[in-house]
C-alpha cells in the first residue's frame, strides 16, 4: 500500500528529467507514488521515468525582450495553472517537488496556492531564472552545488545543500575501479549541440596526430546521425578503432569503462562523472543562458577532477598535443578520476528524498 504521492515537476529535457528521475526511484523504494508533470518533450526523455502518471501541462517561456509575444505566452502559462491545479486537487499529493524549466512554473504556482509543500531543485551552480522566480513562493530550495549562484536574497533562509540526484543507471557504476591501460578509452559526447561540435571538431584533432599517437587509442563518440557518414568516413581513413552513435543508452557504463571523458558540462553530466569517477576534459556550451554549464565545469576542475576548455579558443593541433600529453600521464588521470569521486554526491537522491518527506511531515 502506498505511503502517499508526491508530485514532480520538471522541463522536458535530459537535463530536468534525470534527476526528477532519480528521486523519483528513491521515493518509490520508499513506498510512495509518483506523479510527473512536465512537457511534450518528455516522449524523447522520460521512457524510463517511474511515474503512476505522467501529465503534460502547458507552459511557456516569457520572452521579456520580445514584449509582443507576453500576453499569449502568460495566457498559456495561466491555462497551465488551472490545468496543474486540478491535478493537484485530484491527486491531493505530501509535496510538490520542481526542478527548473517553465513546465514547473504552474505546478509550483499551484501548490503554493493550494498551501501545499513544495521545493525547487536546482541543478546548475548558477540558479534558473524559472527557479529563481519560484523561490520565494516554494518552502524550500534544494541545491546541487555547494554555493548557488542567484539565489534571491529573501530566500536563503530556505537553501539546503543535497547534491544532484543521478539515476539508479549511474549509481550502479558508483566509484567504479578505473580501468587498466592496455588501451586509453577515450569517450566524447554532448548533446546534440555537442554532438555537432564536437563531429567536427574531433576528426581534425586525430588528424592532427601522427599514427603513433593515435595507436591504442579506443573512441567512443556521440555523433549526429546527419553528420554519421561523414565522421566515419575520416576516422576509417585514419585507421581509427571507434564505435559512433546517435545515442547511447548505457552512457553511465560507457562512463565507467573510459580513461577520460571529452564532453559538454551540463549539471546531470557533471553528476554523474562525480559519482563514477573518471577525469573530463569540459566544453561549456557557449552563450549558454547565464553561463551555468562554465560554474559547473570550474568547480568540478576546481576540485582537479578536470579541465576546463572554452569552445572559442579550442584548435586541433593545440588539442591533439593536450589529449597526446595527457594520455602518457597516467598518475595524474588517476589522481583526476579519485578528485571526480570527491565531487560527487552518490546520496543526493536520499537526501533530497529527506527533505521531500521532511516538507511532507513524514
Amino acid at each position: 500500500m502506498s505511503r502517499g504521492t508526491f508530485v514532480l515537476a520538471a522541463g522536458g529535457t535530459g537535463g530536468h528529467l534525470f534527476p526528477a528521475q532519480a528521486l523519483a526511484e528513491e521515493l518509490t523504494r520508499r513506498g510512495y507514488t509518483v506523479h510527473l508533470m512536465t512537457d511534450e518533450r518528455v516522449r524523447d526523455y522520460g521512457k524510463s521515468f517511474p511515474a503512476a502518471e505522467t501529465h503534460v501541462v502547458p507552459s511557456a517561456t516569457l520572452p521579456l525582450s520580445k514584449p509582443w509575444l507576453v500576453p499569449g505566452r502568460a495566457l498559456r502559462l495561466y491555462g497551465g495553472y488551472r490545468a496543474a491545479r486540478a491535478i493537484l486537487k485530484r491527486v491531493k499529493p505530501l509535496a510538490v517537488i520542481g526542478f527548473g524549466g517553465y513546465p514547473s512554473f504552474p505546478p509550483i504556482m499551484a501548490a503554493a496556492r493550494l498551501k501545499i509543500p513544495s521545493c525547487v531543485h536546482d541543478q546548475n551552480a548558477v540558479m534558473g531564472r524559472a527557479n529563481r522566480a519560484l523561490a520565494k513562493w516554494a518552502d524550500a530550495v534544494a541545491s546541487s552545488f555547494p554555493t548557488l549562484m542567484g539565489l534571491p536574497p529573501e530566500a536563503k533562509f530556505k537553501l539546503a545543500f543535497t547534491g544532484n540526484p543521478v539515476r539508479d543507471i549511474a549509481l550502479n557504476e558508483k566509484a567504479a575501479p578505473y580501468p587498466g591501460f592496455e588501451t586509453f578509452n577515450l569517450l566524447v559526447f554532448g548533446g546534440s549541440q555537442g554532438a555537432r561540435f564536437f563531429g567536427d571538431f574531433m576528426p581534425k584533432v586525430f588528424a592532427a596526430m601522427t599514427p603513433e599517437q593515435r595507436k591504442g587509442i579506443r573512441l567512443t563518440q556521440q555523433v549526429r546521425a546527419e553528420n554519421m557518414d561523414a565522421v566515419s568516413a575520416a576516422y576509417t581513413a585514419m585507421k581509427l578503432d571507434c564505435e559512433l552513435n546517435p545515442f547511447f543508452m548505457d552512457m553511465p557504463k560507457r562512463i565507467a569503462n573510459s580513461h577520460l571523458v571529452i564532453c559538454r558540462s551540463g549539471a546531470s553530466t557533471v553528476a554523474e562523472l562525480g559519482v563514477i569517477g573518471r577525469p573530463a576534459v569540459m566544453v561549456p556550451l557557449p552563450h549558454a543562458l547565464d553561463n551555468d554549464q562554465l560554474r559547473n565545469a570550474e568547480s568540478f576542475a576546481h576540485e582537479g577532477a578536470g579541465w576546463v576548455h572554452p569552445q572559442a579558443s579550442l584548435e586541433p593541433q593545440g588539442f591533439a598535443q593536450f589529449l597526446t600529453s595527457l594520455r602518457s600521464q597516467q598518475g595524474q588521470l588517476q589522481q583526476a578520476a579519485a578528485a571526480a569521486l570527491k565531487h560527487g554526491k552518490p546520496d543526493a537522491a536520499q537526501r533530497l528524498a529527506d527533505l521531500a518527506e521532511k516538507l511532507a511531515g513524514k
